[in-house]
């Protein structure tokens, strides 16, 4: 363990987030300028996200085979310009671009930060340090669209995505200096950058293609919730974008609080144990969902807040999922970590972009689509969690 660099990663793990929920209040007034439809401005989140998944594949080995350092500096280089693209697009398939790029960019932070978690700590440690980095990550949620918010009404929206570059420049000038090469030594950097043998170990382990996917349906619930919100609460229900914000943040409060008390509930009940607990919250997340928009609370502040509350059971049941769900996929792959880590964040990335798109084009109302997904799928894996015959999929591992 190095000293000092969990908050190094904590800092640097935040540029993905920052770009999902800074403009979120901003989303129906995007709409508005470029003149495009809702589901065209959700197609920034996901768009985002899918190029933030499709990326891992392209920049993961990269991090094993040149090291984490280069990579990451080279992520944040492009962080920067593509936020600045955004900034100065005029057209909306410019806009689009600079969110394909910027999701390029944050994967490789994404994956330098899991990869050196890998490098750093054993595996027990590994599930309580991903906990904190998803508590890290789980901040911006509460602070960020406040923020957006202001930001947008002083100077427009397009301020977000200049706030977005300044952040990124100020994390390359402290990576510069603070953030040292952990790849292990042991690590083969002499084989080819991509070839079918370097992916062929992660792909073929049904133990890490479980928790792939799992970390995937986490990812697609959450994605489906922040997609959908902003034009539910301001473009149907009539919220303003403060009050938006702060029922946003009440919620990023709780996922706050319960990322990081999940060091906690593992250390208790260990990794399986607590996945099962998660997956069992957004099912109960999701039916509560679907029960309250059956019931017709659909109007106003009531409506805002009957959408809002069983997102509280979402974000807890989520916050507890991803450290262990991450720490038991990544386990066996202490000499590819980064092969390991940029695969695991393709299945849940691209993956989770691939559900909510699909699932925006079915016109179902937010609570419905998002409940939905919630409800099926924590459904699915928690069924074959309970089969005999799955347990080598989902069993705790002998540590390596």
């Amino acid at each position: 363990m190095r000293p000092g660099l969990l908050p190094l990663l904590m800092s640097i793990v935040l540029l993905s987030p920052l770009a999902i929920d800074i403009y979120l209040p901003s989303m129906p007034a995007m709409a508005a300028e470029f003149n495009v439809s809702d589901s065209d401005v959700q197609s920034t989140l996901v768009l985002f996200l899918a190029a933030m998944g499709i990326g891992q594949i392209v920049i993961g080995p990269m991090a094993d085979k040149f090291g984490r350092r280069p990579v990451v500096l080279g992520g944040l280089c492009f962080y920067i310009l593509s936020s600045l693209l955004a900034v100065f697009a005029l057209e909306f398939s410019l806009l689009q671009l600079a969110r394909v790029l910027q999701g390029l960019a944050a994967c490789s932070a994404s994956i330098v930060v899991f990869s050196a978690v890998r490098d750093c700590y054993n595996t027990s440690e590994s599930a309580r340090i991903y906990s904190y980095l998803n508590g890290a990550i789980c901040v911006i949620p509460a602070l960020a669209p406040t923020l957006g918010g202001l930001l947008a009404l002083q100077f427009g929206w397009r301020s977000n995505f200049l706030f977005m570059a300044g952040y990124g420049l100020l994390m390359l000038f402290i990576v510069s200096f603070k953030f040292a090469e952990t790849r292990p030594a042991s690590t083969d950097t002499s084989s080819p950058l991509y070839r079918w043998g370097r992916y062929k170990p992660v792909l073929s382990n049904s133990h890490f293609m479980f928790y792939a996917i799992t970390c995937m349906a986490g990812m697609g619930a959450i994605l489906s919730y922040v997609s959908y919100s902003p034009m539910w609460l301001i473009g149907e229900l009539g919220i303003d974008e403060l009050t938006f914000s702060g029922l946003f943040a009440l919620n990023a409060a709780f996922n706050i609080a319960a990322c990081f008390g999940a060091p906690i509930v593992i250390r208790r009940l260990g990794n399986r144990p607590t996945v099962i607990l998660a997956l069992a919250l957004i099912l109960v997340a999701g039916l509560a969902e679907l029960v309250l928009y059956r019931l017709g609370v659909v109007a106003g502040m009531a409506g805002a807040i009957a959408y809002m509350l069983p997102m509280i059971l979402l974000c807890i049941g989520f916050a507890l999922l991803l450290g262990p769900a991450t720490s038991m996929a990544l386990a066996p792959f202490g000499d590819r970590a980064g092969t390991a880590a940029a695969m695991l964040g393709f299945f849940q990335m691209s993956g989770a972009a691939l559900l909510t798109a699909l699932l925006q084009q079915t016109g179902l109302p937010a609570p419905v689509a998002v409940g939905g997904m919630m409800t099926l799928l924590s459904a699915l894996l928690l069924t074959v969690m309970r089969l005999e015959r799955f347990a080598r999929w989902h069993r705790e591992p002998v540590a390596p």
